[in-house]
């Protein structure tokens, strides 16, 4: 949905119930694409295509990506559009780093049940999670959680107080309020509450963080980014992509974002 037309139906909505309000910030908040748009095969990828269930009984879809001798595994959480077929391509990049990748759809996305929500995507992250440990052997003092954009905030939230490996957030946000005072201004209030505020949850962390951002982000802006890196507690970096935008870090970042990566999980 384009801001204005946003924005308009925030005003005729401005008298509604707070189910109705709930179930519009959601249409907003998650745009799930249905099915899969790549095949592991296609892309010529090591792959099991499988599915975990939730804590309240929910079928959600995943990749595990496998990387021969590797004690480690990341668990890649996506942003708030499309499915998980569509980042095969970069979960392959980070298996080439040496480090297992699971790759989930949240509940509503690609082949997964249900549908989204705050609390819903929370549960997913944390089947990911359990899975790794339960069916992968990987404990979490040896998981890395990735999330890119709507990603960052559901791994700050399965992050806080665990004493996990790592942490990699990217083109990721302080509080949806702070987004939505960007693009709609006054109304952001009624519009977000209190969704996804990572920067009430930031200074739980327990583990290495690393932070990319691009400097051209006009989705979630730069000093949006900056303001959760400031809050986290060390150790922690921040890696500006210079030039890029919100959905071009990877090609933008090139290999140096990559090596940037490997860094950290050397690091760790």
């Amino acid at each position: 949905m384009r801001v204005a037309g946003a924005a308009l139906a925030l005003l005729v909505l401005a008298g509604a119930s707070p189910l109705v309000w709930s179930r519009f910030v959601d249409r907003l908040t998650f745009q799930p694409s249905p099915g899969v748009d790549l095949r592991p095969e296609e892309l010529g990828l090591d792959a099991e295509e499988l599915f975990l269930e939730t804590e309240d009984g929910l079928r959600i879809h995943a990749y595990w990506l496998p990387a021969p001798g590797a004690t480690r595994a990341l668990l890649f959480l996506h942003g708030n559009a499309g499915n998980a077929s569509q980042r095969l391509p970069n979960a392959a990049l980070l298996v080439g780093l040496g480090i297992h990748v699971l790759l989930i759809d949240y509940r509503g996305y690609g082949l997964s049940e249900g549908r989204p929500s705050e609390a819903g995507v929370y549960a997913d992250a944390r089947a990911g999670l359990a899975h790794l440990r339960e069916a992968r052997g990987v404990p979490e003092e040896r998981t890395v959680v990735f999330g890119r954009s709507l990603g960052g905030a559901v791994a700050v939230e399965l992050a806080r107080g665990r004493p996990l490996a790592g942490l990699i957030l990217e083109s990721t946000f302080s509080s949806a309020r702070d987004v939505g005072r960007v693009h709609f201004g006054a109304l952001a209030g009624p519009l977000a509450g209190q969704r996804f505020d990572s920067l009430a949850k930031v200074r739980e962390l327990r583990c290495p963080v690393l932070f990319f951002h691009g400097d051209r982000d006009d989705v979630v802006p730069y000093a949006l980014g900056r303001r959760l890196f400031d809050a986290a507690p060390e150790p922690k970096s921040f890696e500006t992509l210079a030039g890029a935008g919100h959905n071009d870090t990877v090609q933008v970042g090139g290999r140096a974002y990559l090596e940037r990566i490997a860094a950290f999980l050397r690091g760790i």
